[in-house]
């Protein structure tokens, strides 16, 4: 079978970062069970791409709003390290600690 080439697939969903979030999301699916759209014997990356390719996935919202989805959800996450770092809830290496405290290094 042909190799899948990153230009088939930009074709049909028009940029590398929509194929990337798409590819990912297909190939979650496909590794956990759902019935593949093209006949390949290939890992689920490589299958995803393969639909993508063809057109038999696409997204069902538009490009933009799963996009800024796929956005809002990093910003998101990184607040939400941002809080616990600030919040020490982790905890601090034990030299740091000890440093603090003026205990010596040793």
């Amino acid at each position: 079978m042909a190799r899948v080439t990153v230009e088939d697939c930009i074709q049909a969903v028009g940029n590398h970062f929509a194929l990337a979030v798409l590819g990912a999301q297909r190939a979650r699916a496909l590794a956990k069970g759902a019935i593949p759209l093209v006949q390949c014997d290939n890992n689920p990356g490589v299958t995803a791409l393969r639909e993508i390719a063809a057109g038999k996935v696409s997204f069902h919202e538009s490009l933009d709003e799963v996009l800024h989805l796929h956005a809002e959800g990093i910003k998101a996450l990184d607040g939400s390290r941002k809080r616990r770092r600030a919040g020490s809830m982790e905890p601090a290496p034990p030299l740091a600690a000890r440093k603090l405290r003026g205990e010596p290094a040793s």
